[in-house]
This record gives C-alpha cells, structure tokens and sequence, in this order.
C-alpha cells in the first residue's frame, strides 16, 4: 500500500460513502451497491481500488463477497494528520480566547421598534 494509493482512493466521495457504509459492518457489494445507489459492476470497482489501496479486505462467506475495514491504513492516516490537528486546535483556542476577550460583558439590548 502506498500512500498515494491511500490518498487517490479516499479522493473519490463514492469511495469514501463506501468507507463509511463499512465503518457501519462488513457488507456484500450487492449491499453497499444497493445502500450507495451505484450499479454492481461500479460498486466493484470502487471496491477495488479500495482493497488495492489496502483499506478494505475481502473475505468469501459460501457465494457472496464479503468486505470490511481494515484499520491499519486509517491508523497511518491518523497519525499523518496528528500535527495539522494540533495545529487547527491551536488556532481554533487562539480564536475562542480573542472572541472571549472582545465579546461584551453584558448583551445588548434591542433597539425599540417604531
């Protein structure tokens, strides 16, 4: 799995729809196809591309397909965006404490209409 494999994967919004279904439960591709409103022959191929990028695995249950999450690429992609995290974080605390400084003590009270 490389991670630009990991990025074109998650870049498609049937893709990540797809992901997220799974977050759900594994599932069969006639379920996620139907869930997602895609035909069987896309669901497919979003699929694997997904199992390629290594997000998802496969396993046989008698005649279906059975597909579920596999954590370990979203661990790596968790970790990957730990500093931009802390970083939002930050700023976001830095504005809370500018608004808090700048926000009146008391509110205001409307104007009376005409």
């Amino acid at each position: 799995m490389s991670d630009s494999a990991l990025w074109t994967a998650l870049a498609d919004p049937h893709r990540r729809a797809i992901v997220a279904l799974l977050l759900e439960r594994p599932r069969s591709v006639g379920e996620v196809s139907q869930v997602c409103g895609l035909s069987q022959p896309s669901t497919s191929k979003h699929l694997k591309v997904l199992r390629e990028a290594g997000l998802v695995r496969v396993r046989q249950d008698a005649q279906r397909r059975v597909h579920a999450l596999d954590p370990a690429p979203m661990a790596a992609l968790d970790a990957w965006l730990a500093p931009y995290r802390t970083l939002w974080n930050g700023s976001l605390d830095a504005l809370g404490r500018r608004l808090d400084e700048t926000a009146p003590d008391t509110p205001e009270e409307p104007a009376p209409k005409d």
